[in-house]
């Protein structure tokens, strides 16, 4: 079968055959009468396996290994091949979410385009220093000429920031992160929401804190779904946040916070926020008191909250006669001090 033929029936293009001939990856093995060249079915059968490995992504020279060594196995090459095509798909998805994050803004002009590109180039710096100045002061580009100012308005990738909040371990760059986005608004708010359902324990603690400095109803929904976190930070910071928003689901987590010393300060005062501007009080009470049977150092605490929370005299009396002298005495003074 001539070159013409073998194209017409592959699919394969002569140029691309010839090119084959050239490499000897699939050499016509017969000739015409004419002394032209001829593909017998042995050459077509090898195109054919060609453009299969072709399609895997080989290049020319993996496939001429390929066919021609006996001893070669595809399992090391395939691997291989696979892996390369993930680096590329990551990358890919870095480009794609690049340029949403600058489609998001609606840019006037190129200058625009620059300064968005400088605050993510800025937030993915390994520097936290340059992290946090590119959260807090966004970069100004040069623009390409005179007439092309670069506007002082341009909006700040909310999803961007989002994304970087859940990925920031460094507490001052979060922090600025965290502002930086409650200004923004709640439309991050969805994107920072999935990190509470994230399988690592750092990026749920992280969106908690972020979805806590959010107002409106989405975001306390949000919080109070938290409670439920087997992480126990996970848990208290959404109790915390949850308490100064008078949600009363968030009362047994900051009892337990207090129990545990963990954050104990910070859930007193939540109690003290339901307690006088939300009238939970009477709940607080009775499940602070289920907890005076526990040791010392729980009860001292117990009595450090009470401090913050109307409607606790009565317990702070009973520990006042507590059995133990310590407990007796921080409880006599906090009863002192509040009827100061």
């Amino acid at each position: 079968m001539l070159i013409g033929e073998v194209a017409r029936r592959s699919g394969v293009s002569t140029r691309m055959l010839r090119h084959y001939d050239r490499l000897g990856l699939v050499r016509p093995t017969g000739r015409t009468v004419g002394n032209y060249r001829e593909y017998s079915g042995a050459d077509i059968r090898r195109i054919f396996h060609v453009e299969s490995l072709r399609s895997l992504g080989l290049s020319l020279k993996q496939i001429a290994q390929a066919l021609e060594d006996p001893e070669f196995t595809p399992a090391a090459l395939v691997g291989d091949l696979i892996r390369g095509i993930e680096e590329r798909l990551e990358r890919e998805q870095e480009l794609l979410r690049r340029l949403r994050a600058v489609d998001a803004t609606r840019p006037e002009g190129w200058p625009d385009v620059l300064r968005i590109v400088e605050l993510m180039h800025g937030l993915g710096s390994p520097d936290a220093a340059r992290r946090q100045q590119a959260v807090l002061s966004p970069a100004s580009a040069v623009s390409f000429a005179p007439d092309q100012p670069v506007s002082e308005d341009v909006p700040v990738p909310v999803d961007l920031l989002a994304g970087a909040v859940l990925a920031e371990a460094d507490p001052n760059v979060a922090g600025a992160l965290r502002w930086a986005l409650a200004r923004a608004g709640d439309d991050g708010l969805s994107t920072v929401a999935a990190g509470i359902h994230s399988g690592d324990v750092a990026v749920r603690r992280r969106a908690v804190l972020a979805v806590a400095g959010m107002p409106g109803a989405e975001a306390t929904a949000v919080l109070a779904d938290a409670l439920g976190d087997d992480d126990f930070l996970v848990r208290g910071n959404a109790a915390v946040a949850l308490g100064s928003r008078g949600v009363a689901a968030a009362v047994p987590v900051l009892v337990t916070m207090i129990v545990e010393g963990v954050k104990d300060v910070d859930a007193a005062e939540a109690l003290g926020i339901l307690a006088r501007e939300h009238s939970h009080a009477d709940e607080i009470v009775k499940a602070l008191g289920a907890e005076l049977a526990a040791d010392t150092p729980v009860r001292i605490r117990l009595a450090q909250a009470m401090v913050e929370i109307p409607g606790t005299e009565d317990l702070l009396q009973r520990l006042a006669q507590d059995e133990d002298g310590s407990v007796a005495l921080i409880a006599a003074a906090f009863l002192t001090m509040r009827g100061r």
